[in-house]
């Protein structure tokens, strides 16, 4: 028989209660429902912008470029601000930077002040977003967090969905102009505020506690890495890169105005087109993260869901039967590569050096979608895109052809890169 005193029960960490996790869950949940949908809210508009404010597709890819613009400044400093001042603060900050920047959007038809409310909006989203990733670690973490994250993500597309169909559920706002929905999206701006303070609360009563699991390193730059990253590495930003900037400069900025004028659809047809890949999204998303927790197989994956988005823009001008084939493409491919593209990074690089190359990553990121919001907005006006010349648009989509077709290369070299990693014989003493 073992001593008493010789014997020691094993260390159990407390958690938080069911409830308080729930809580959790619903204000991360509000908050980034809130954040997804006043960013996605230019694109329902656009067309409107154009005929009665009489903004330029320059303009209009500047209202999401400039979102971009902090957040390449921002995620080296986000990790830092947490750090010291808590994720729960920080949260609250950032969400009521998100509402009064969509409030300034909303007040005026002046393009320099709706530019100033998106850039206002860009400074709290993303570092919201850090936030939020920070106190699902500090919560979950060892805690099925994979799973909530994903869920979270799922949460974040259904911002996404609601905002492509608003002008159904709220097409009597459509129907006054572009000012009533931009106004809609200050609301879900304040919901956004609700769910930072909500979180504030549920986590400023737990902390004291001793039940939240301990945050990884904010994610901030460590410039001393950058050359220790491995070629796969590489890859993976470049496509994070190209693919993220076709996804959010086409389909959340010009695809709907794209749809009404190259196609002929009425605003809430082409604001419903667009919604399914958000949609599919919500649903397939948790689907392809648990597929890749079951296989791996990363690279290929990723090889076959990035070769979709070339495709997709291939079929889309080839007439209008095209757009549910596109729209499907692109679904599947949103679906499953973010699914295992994030997780995917610490696969190529030293544990010590993730913040880093999360850090790194997401900063390129956020570059790209600017240039690539810039960049279409530019081809439209030099093209002439509009409804009386809808082949202007051709420029444009073989832009985000391009683009695309540069991401499907870089998993090609990454699935490369596996296949020499692991021809490699394994060295013994």
């Amino acid at each position: 028989m073992i001593p008493a005193t010789r014997y020691s029960a094993p260390m159990i960490q407390p958690r938080p209660s069911p409830l308080s996790q729930a809580a959790m869950f619903l204000a991360c949940a509000l908050a980034s429902v809130g954040n997804y949908y006043v960013y996605d809210s230019i694109g329902p508009v656009a067309d409107l912008l154009s005929r009665q404010l009489g903004f330029s597709d320059t303009q209009i890819g500047t209202l999401n470029a400039i979102y971009s613009l902090p957040n390449i400044f921002m995620v080296l400093i986000g990790g830092v601000l947490i750090d010291r001042y808590t994720a729960r603060t920080v949260m609250v900050a950032s969400t009521v930077l998100c509402f009064l920047g969509a409030v300034l959007t909303a007040a005026s038809g002046s393009f320099v002040l709706m530019a100033a409310g998106r850039l206002l909006f860009g400074l709290g989203a993303e570092t919201m977003i850090v936030a939020v990733t920070v106190a699902f670690a500090q919560w979950f973490v060892g805690r099925h967090f994979a799973l909530f994250f994903a869920l979270n993500i799922s949460v974040s597309r259904m911002g996404s969905y609601l905002a492509d169909r608003s002008p159904s559920f709220a097409s009597d706002l459509y129907a006054q102009g572009w000012q009533p929905p931009l106004w809609l999206a200050a609301a879900f701006g304040a919901i956004c505020c609700a769910g930072g303070l909500l979180f504030w609360l549920v986590d400023r009563r737990e902390a004291p506690r001793g039940t939240l699991a301990i945050a990884p390193p904010p994610e901030r730059i460590d410039w001393s890495n950058l050359l220790r990253f491995r070629a796969a590495y590489w890859y993976v930003v470049g496509l994070c890169v190209t693919f993220y900037a076709v996804i959010f400069a086409f389909r959340s900025t010009f695809s709907i105005k794209y749809f009404q004028q190259a196609h002929g659809l009425d605003l809430e047809a082409a604001s419903t087109l667009n919604s399914y890949v958000f949609l599919a999204a919500v649903f397939a998303t948790p689907a392809f993260g648990f597929l890749v927790d079951r296989i791996g197989r990363h690279a290929l994956l990723m090889l076959l869901g990035s070769a979709l988005l070339p495709l997709s823009f291939a079929v889309l001008g080839t007439g209008a039967h095209a757009l549910w084939l596109s729209t499907v493409l692109l679904g599947i491919s949103f679906s499953l590569v973010p699914a295992v593209l994030w997780p995917s990074v610490a696969r190529y690089v030293e544990p010590q050096q993730l913040g880093t190359a999360y850090g790194l990553m997401t900063m390129l990121q956020a570059a790209g979608v600017m240039i690539a919001n810039l960049g279409a907005g530019y081809l439209n006006d030099a093209s002439g895109a509009s409804a009386g010349n809808p082949a202007g648009y051709s420029a444009m989509l073989w832009f985000f052809g391009s683009v695309s077709l540069a991401g499907f290369v870089f998993t090609m070299l990454l699935r490369r890169a596996d296949a020499h990693s692991a021809a490699k014989p394994v060295m013994t003493d």
